[in-house]
């Protein structure tokens, strides 16, 4: 466990502290009208080690907002002697979407690895490994993640015993892979969750001596193991319950286009199809996916990907939102409990621009949300958060890949589709709504130029000519066309 230099001088609370969680009290959230919030600050030096329970400002979570945070703590001359993160993982926060892109290739096809992947190279900032924290001053507890809060008393207590007295605390826990049941052999070895980088690593194990893999579920972690699993040259099956992959997000029109490149590749599709069980072989290690038709697919491996729940526990007394889960915030990532905000995957924030609550498992929010809340913590700042929703995949990029892929999505997949390209490499999809507004874009294989206009067209939803979109000879030509409306 590292731990940072600086320190709280005072003794701090003395108060006995009771475990079980509270209600708080149902005080209604603050408006993001409201003055920045109010926080207990500890006295601090940065000449000692923390040799007491005070800290002034608590990450709770170790993840990417958490990275993020820190550095714009550090940004602001906040950091140093003042803050403490509290993580489950055994390393510093890490871009975590390269786990189920660059980090499972083969050795041979030069994988990512950390230190190459710390917050916050992903946006072109420094990379904050280990020492980037111990030079800054920030403790940070590793492997020690928080069991109980005590709002009342501003108290965490981590599984190894310590005691941690916040003067603000920062909820930053994202979110915790689904599991199948462990009666139908959701835990027998070789059935992989991808969430961490030991999970990751686990993975890669696995893959360097499979034959058969299967993979469960037709979204974003289905898609990108299924796609990495190609380049060690495996036998892959893809099984999901719905009509095609990715169906939160891609018309039937474009799931066609790449299942039929991931065809190409080697892989195969098993849809409309539900698991039932997964049985072992002789040694103990997963050797089938039975399905509830009967039918049986072999698979020395198999990979479960079929969503994610917000890890609220143990800060559920601090507010869930029932609906989309999660613990909600205002548009600051507020709380209604003073001083207590959440940020990233667990935060059920308020998406101003379309004027409904929601919860967004996306790297782009994680790092957006930790600055605005950071900012909205130490400074003045009032500005309530507008988040434009960004989606995006990289998959086949492994060194002898005959063709490599990159999409972006931006804004509302609600309304009309308009698709314009043969996928060969280009093709984008237009959502518009009745009124001929533009509510979101999608776009494969673009250049800089094109991708940068697309948060442009979906922030301004301006209104298009669906005739000409239709009748556009090319993808460029419907870009034009599109962009001609702002």
């Amino acid at each position: 466990m590292a731990s940072a230099a600086a320190a709280a001088a005072g003794t701090g609370y003395c108060s006995q502290t009771s475990w079980a969680l509270r209600r708080l009290g149902g005080a209604a959230l603050p408006s993001a009208a409201a003055a920045a919030p109010r926080r207990r600050c500890f006295s601090v030096s940065a000449a000692a080690g923390f040799d007491n329970q005070n800290r002034e400002y608590v990450i709770v979570g170790g993840g990417n907002a958490a990275g993020y945070a820190a550095r714009t703590f550090v940004e602001h001359g906040m950091a140093d002697g003042r803050l403490c993160i509290v993580s489950k993982e055994a390393v510093p926060p890490y871009e975590r979407p390269a786990l189920t892109k660059g980090y499972l290739f083969p050795p041979e096809k030069k994988p990512a690895r950390l230190p190459g992947f710390h917050t916050c190279v992903g946006s072109g900032g420094q990379r904050q490994t280990a020492e980037w924290y111990k030079e800054n001053g920030i403790e940070v507890l590793y492997e020690d993640p928080v069991e109980a809060f005590d709002g009342k008393t501003q108290t965490l207590k981590t599984s190894s015993g310590k005691i941690l007295k916040y003067g603000s605390l920062i909820i930053s826990t994202g979110c915790a892979a689904a599991r199948l049941p462990e009666k139908i052999g959701g835990n027998l070895p070789g059935v992989h969750y991808i969430r961490d980088v030991a999970d990751a690593d686990s993975l890669v194990s696995s893959l360097g001596n499979a034959k058969k893999i299967v993979v469960i579920g037709g979204g974003y972690i289905g898609m990108e193991v299924a796609a990495a699993a190609c380049g060690w040259n495996l036998d892959t099956t893809i099984i999901f319950p719905e009509d095609h992959i990715m169906p939160r997000l891609f018309t039937p029109s474009l799931a066609k286009k790449y299942e039929e490149l991931y065809e190409q590749n080697g892989v195969k599709f098993v849809k409309g199809a539900l698991i039932d069980k997964l049985d072992a072989g002789s040694d103990g290690r997963v050797s089938s996916a039975v399905l509830k038709d009967g039918s049986v697919v072999e698979a020395d491996t198999v990979i479960v990907g079929i969503g994610a729940k917000p890890a609220v526990s143990p800060f559920e007394a601090v507010g869930v939102n029932n609906e989309v889960g999660g613990i909600e915030v205002d548009s600051m990532f507020r709380t209604s409990i003073p001083s207590i905000f959440a940020i990233g995957d667990v935060a059920a924030f308020p998406l101003k621009m379309y004027n409904r609550i929601a919860r967004v498992e996306h790297v782009d929010h994680a790092r957006k949300s930790a600055h605005h809340c950071i900012e909205t913590l130490l400074t003045s700042q009032a500005k309530a958060y507008d988040y434009l929703p960004y989606f995006y995949s990289r998959v086949f990029e492994y060194e002898g890949s005959s063709r490599k892929i990159w999409w972006q999505f931006y804004g509302d997949n609600v309304g009309e589709t308009v698709e314009v390209g043969n996928f060969d490499p280009k093709i984008a999809t237009f959502w518009i709504d009745s009124d001929s507004r533009l509510k979101g874009v999608f776009l494969e294989s673009g250049t800089s130029e094109e991708f940068a206009l697309l948060p442009k067209l979906a922030r301004s939803q301006p209104i298009v000519d669906k005739a000409k979109l239709k009748s556009a000879s090319s993808v460029e030509d419907a870009l034009e066309i599109a962009s001609s409306s702002l």
